[in-house]
């Protein structure tokens, strides 16, 4: 009697809904008789991904269609849609068009020289020192493919010898002083063994010299005290110049 009755409510139910509510109700409906009848047998209903991607589709395009669905739960076919956008991303994101490019081998092997020729450089120093010969790459790329020293770096011999002909001078107490006489210890002294005022003189002018003219400040937005022109590919291939007896490399273009 209960059947009876519930059926009678469905088809009074059916002449209020639109003929577009009811192929759609009547496709879900088929579908499902479909899978029972294919599964006959087994513990639960089966559905393999074409089943399941017709009610991801009915669930966008039909309101009522938690009222038709009775093989599987609601909350089933809300994971059902979940995983089929998790698919479809992984699928995009592995497909080669996504992400950043990748840099040219060209400008990896540059890097990695710089680093290795400039152990004491960090990543903002190379990016600085790159944006002066017209490449711009962010710290992060930099420090990536960098080479990295597993101890103090220590200079060549012949820069060791080279420096020690030469000297550097203190400087004062103020704050800026300070912070310059840091900067020369971090650079310089760090990496020679002073012998005596001659010494420090004669090297201090050569350091001095790099530091104004063509050192890479954080502070001066990547530039030098006295402002480096930028040197675009169009001037030639980058080639290497040592400054301070090797301890520090500038690096410019020059034609072919």
């Amino acid at each position: 009697m209960l059947n009876l009755l519930w059926c009678l409510l469905w088809a009074a139910r059916s002449l209020l809904v639109t003929q577009r509510e009811l192929a759609l109700e009547n496709l879900a409906l088929r579908h499902q008789v479909a899978v029972l009848k294919r599964t006959v047998g087994t513990r639960r209903p089966q559905l393999n991904r074409w089943d399941r991607g017709l009610w991801v589709v009915l669930s966008r395009w039909w309101t009522g269609w938690q009222q038709a669905l009775a093989i599987v739960q609601p909350s089933t076919l809300v994971r059902w849609h979940r995983d089929a956008f998790r698919r479809f991303w992984s699928k995009k994101s592995r497909d080669g068009r996504s992400g950043r490019p990748a840099l040219d081998r060209e400008l990896r092997q540059l890097i990695r020289r710089m680093s290795k020729a400039n152990p004491t450089w960090g990543a903002p120093r190379i990016r600085n020192e790159l944006a002066k010969i017209g490449i711009e790459v962010s710290r992060s790329t930099v420090a990536k493919y960098m080479l990295r020293s597993r101890k103090a770096p220590s200079p060549t011999w012949r820069s060791f010898l080279d420096n020690h002909i030469k000297t550097l001078v203190s400087l004062g107490q103020s704050p800026y002083v300070e912070r310059l006489v840091g900067s020369v210890r971090r650079d310089c002294l760090d990496h020679v063994i002073v012998l005596n005022e001659q010494h420090l003189r004669r090297i201090l002018p050569r350091h001095f010299d790099y530091y104004g003219r063509w050192r890479c400040h954080l502070s001066l937005q990547g530039d030098a005290p006295e402002p480096r022109a930028v040197h675009g590919p169009e001037l030639g291939r980058v080639i290497e110049l040592p400054e301070v007896g090797e301890l520090h490399h500038r690096y410019v273009r020059e034609a072919a």
